[in-house]
């Protein structure tokens, strides 16, 4: 899970650990990347739940999921190029871990594991929108906060809504 920050204070990696930081930049930086990633395996889980899911309503929710984030990850690419940050993979051997059990499933038991995966990615996304739009005055990122989290609720709650109908 990804901390929220302290006003002005951001995370930094150092010695494998994040340790807080003050610098309104680099807090934006870190939203950039960290949002960035976690976005990139949402379509990557949501492409996946297309091809093996075998509940109409989970492949239908996987594309509407998948179109969404892919129009985040673009807002997010082109506002992160305007402020020169270059967005870099971090804990990507997590992130693919994460990918690799699903990919390793089988038809039963996929539904339940996308489903829980995907619930806590979006969980981990509303973070750090919400944490993001607590730390910065930047009116982009605002907007963005502002256009794009809603819809991330709306999917948390349409996933919630399907895990209990396949429990």
């Amino acid at each position: 899970a990804i901390p929220s920050c302290k006003k002005n204070e951001s995370l930094e990696m150092v010695n494998s650990k994040y340790v807080l930081t003050k610098n309104s930049e680099e807090i934006e930086a870190y939203f950039f990347i960290a949002t960035a990633n976690v976005t990139k395996l949402i379509i990557s889980k949501s492409q996946l739940a297309q091809h093996k899911s075998v509940k109409h309503t989970i492949k239908d929710v996987s594309i509407e999921i998948e179109n969404n984030q892919n129009l985040l990850l673009q807002e997010i690419n082109k506002i992160a190029v305007k402020k020169l940050i270059i967005i870099n993979e971090i804990n990507s051997t997590v992130t693919r871990e994460d990918l690799y059990e699903l990919v390793d499933k089988g038809e039963v038991s996929f539904d339940k594991s996308y489903i829980n995966s995907i619930i806590k990615s979006l969980s981990e996304q509303i973070e750090l929108f919400e944490s993001i739009s607590k730390e910065t005055e930047d009116m982009e990122v605002l907007n963005l906060v502002v256009h794009y989290l809603p819809k991330q609720y709306e999917f948390l709650r349409e996933a919630k809504k399907i895990k209990k109908e396949i429990n």
